[in-house]
């Protein structure tokens, strides 16, 4: 049964309730004056998880009331800058153990910007602490926990919102509407998806000592505890598959997710991959810097392939979509999109929505991404009014897991020598295929869980 949360505010009601906001724009903050604000809490205080909180203190009436992360420094540093941030001033309260935070200040809304492997269970506990959740993609690193956050959130009925936020690009929101729905673009046969960014990171550094401030026992929490060789922060943790899901788990999630959003496509009838280390052979990362995979439905092969290596296929499009439709061809990126039709046609483009004048606190935030912030924010509203309406997200949690399993789909496929996958959702197995069935949780270590033993 649907598990109320005892501790949320009193919803205003009649229109009030969807979202009614009275925004004053006063000294550079968003502030709000006819609804009382909601209880907010950060598990994972790196950069993203700052950047996404800023957002929503930017469009909804928020009191962030406490932040946790193993990291003491970089939780103190994020508490300093919450508290500029929100209208209160006041800066939240400090955690090493999220589970602690969960119990003391019961949130009405978690925003989790953890490493992947720490999603799941850190998803879950917050869903059965009352709080709705922003959650960065991918949703797990293995599908079971994905089964398991899914039922977490139907069971408790709280609203999860994933971090797959081209579903709010402002020009993408524009090229679905203009040229997918209107039928301009035609019947799709056929999507490529890339990225040929070199993101993969080949170092070798040497094992060190833990530094004071890191608890790196907690960092490492169910995954395999790997010898310390410096801080994992900023992108040094993706370089291992005991993490996450390399760059078909950090990229392809986002190309994927948006292609089925645009299309409106469910899971994939079967799933194929092929690649690994064929250049990088001396870096420690051990994730495939080469990988191909084709996510095939009915008339439909969608391929995805990166490399972090090499130039680009197409300069002007290192990290994309590109649908080739009857009628023409419609190319999308986090930049631009560009719709070129087949026959005699206007050439349609747009590009991303920037707010700088309205939002001038953004350009003091530090290694923002000007041109993802608009989409963001609209992510943020729309979670927001999910909760207010009790209706889903645009990035339900759902529709995440599908593309998020999808993605770990592929590289089991590799893992496996490239045999197709085909994946029951109903059962939860691979079809005909015990040894990839095997393969859908991963061993969590000694005083661990896995989250799908408490629903099978």
């Amino acid at each position: 049964m649907p598990v109320p949360s005892v501790h949320r505010r009193s919803l205003l009601k009649g229109a009030a309730a969807a979202l009614s906001l009275t925004a004053i724009r006063a000294s550079g903050m968003q502030r709000f004056a006819a609804a009382p604000p909601y209880r907010v809490a950060l598990i994972g205080s790196g950069w993203y998880g700052k950047s996404d909180l800023f957002k929503l203190i930017q469009v909804a009436p928020v009191d962030v009331v406490a932040l946790a992360d193993v990291d003491k420094n970089m939780l103190a540093e994020a508490a300093g800058l919450v508290a500029q941030r929100q209208a209160s001033k006041k800066e939240p309260k400090q955690y090493t153990d999220y589970r602690k935070l969960l119990q003391e200040t019961k949130p009405d809304i978690v925003l989790i910007g953890s490493p992947d492997h720490w999603h799941a269970l850190q998803a879950i506990d917050a869903i059965k602490a009352g709080a709705h959740v922003y959650l960065q993609k991918p949703i797990s690193v293995d599908v079971l926990e994905g089964e398991a956050i899914l039922a977490a959130a139907r069971n408790y009925n709280r609203v999860v919102q994933i971090g797959t936020q081209r579903r709010s690009t402002p020009h993408l929101v524009e090229a679905k509407e203009k040229i997918i729905d209107s039928g301009m673009l035609g019947k799709v046969h056929h999507v490529d998806m890339c990225c040929y960014y070199h993101m993969r990171n080949g170092s070798n550094p040497s094992v060190q000592p833990v530094p004071a401030h890191l608890d790196y026992d907690a960092w490492t929490g169910p995954a395999p505890l790997r010898p310390f060789d410096g801080m994992p922060h900023r992108g040094w943790w993706r370089a291992f598959m005991e993490y996450g899901n390399g760059i078909v788990g950090d990229m392809c999630v986002h190309m994927f997710d948006a292609t089925r959003w645009m299309l409106g496509l469910g899971w994939p009838k079967s799933i194929t991959s092929h690649g690994g280390i064929y250049v990088d052979k001396a870096a420690k990362s051990n994730t495939s810097d080469t990988q191909h995979a084709v996510f095939a439905y009915d008339d439909l092969n969608c391929v995805w392939q990166h490399r972090s290596w090499g130039p680009p296929a197409d300069p002007e499009y290192p990290w994309a979509y590109i649908l080739y439709g009857e009628k023409g061809t419609l190319k999308c990126s986090v930049f631009k999109y560009e719709f070129i039709p087949n026959e005699k046609g206007e050439k349609l483009t747009g590009t991303p929505l920037f707010e700088k004048e309205k939002y001038p606190e953004d350009l003091k935030e530090k290694d923002i991404e000007l041109h993802t912030a608009s989409a963001t924010r609209r992510h943020m509203r729309n979670f927001i009014n999910a909760i207010e309406k009790g209706g889903r997200p645009v990035a339900d949690v759902a529709e995440g897991h599908i593309s998020t399993a999808s993605c770990i789909l592929a590289n089991i496929s590799m893992k496996l020598g490239g045999r197709p996958l085909v994946y029951d959702p109903v059962k939860k197995v691979v079809v005909n295929d015990a040894e990839a069935t095997a393969l859908l949780a991963r061993k969590y270590r000694d005083g661990y869980t896995h989250p799908f033993k408490a629903i099978s």
